[in-house]
């Protein structure tokens, strides 16, 4: 039976650039570990795919999913919701597979319960004022909408002390970088060893 997987979660305040440094990542084929895509109720944004950036449903196609008990998290932000499909997660973790989530705050707090041997990455802007600045840039969103964001965002950023990492996204290749240096060193903590050791340890007695 393969060794279960690690869960890492990538997170932070809407507009720091998850999204962009996620891809980053994943722009080299030297990565071992499965993104897991989210659903969400929004519109898309220009570029995005269906089933590559984001689940596209309905707000009742949504609440579907969390009556039935299918999503490993979930979260209203701005008027829409957006989780992780639970399915698809155990389903790679249990064969062994590493699985990479780009979620919002709120989502990583409810995963942390449930999965407290996750890696946990908070992904903060240089300052707020670049953090609106970005925001802004992305065009769509009005100023009300911006507004809503930025509140939202200062306390985001105070759940930052619940994370085990934080990189500063000042220049995306950079935090990128960072990223998957913590990722390789992670994969060697003692407490992903032990538990194995023990287990071999019990069968020596």
């Amino acid at each position: 039976m393969a060794k279960r997987g690690m869960l890492i979660v990538l997170s932070g305040p809407s507009g720091v650039g998850k999204g962009t440094v996620r891809k980053e990542i994943f722009s080299e084929d030297s990565n071992n570990f499965d993104y897991s895509i989210s659903m969400t109720t929004r519109q898309k944004r220009p570029g995005e795919v269906d089933g590559k950036d984001y689940y596209f449903v309905t707000k009742e196609e949504f609440e579907k999913e969390i009556a039935e008990d299918g999503m490993l998290e979930y979260a209203q932000y701005v008027d829409n919701y957006y989780g992780t499909p639970l399915k698809y997660v155990n389903e790679m973790l249990d064969a062994g597979k590493d699985v990479f989530l780009e979620i919002e705050v709120k989502g990583a707090m409810q995963v942390r319960k449930k999965v407290p041997d996750g890696l946990f990455i908070f992904l903060t802007p240089p300052d707020l004022m670049e953090l609106r600045q970005r925001i802004i840039n992305r065009g769509t969103d009005d100023l009300a909408t911006i507004n809503k964001r930025m509140e939202k965002a200062k306390d985001e950023i105070e759940m930052m002390q619940n994370y085990d990492y934080a990189v500063v996204n000042d220049e995306v290749p950079k935090a990128a970088e960072k990223i998957k240096t913590i990722i390789r060193a992670e994969r060697w903590r003692v407490k992903r060893f032990l538990p194995d050791y023990k287990k071999q340890l019990g069968d020596v007695k």
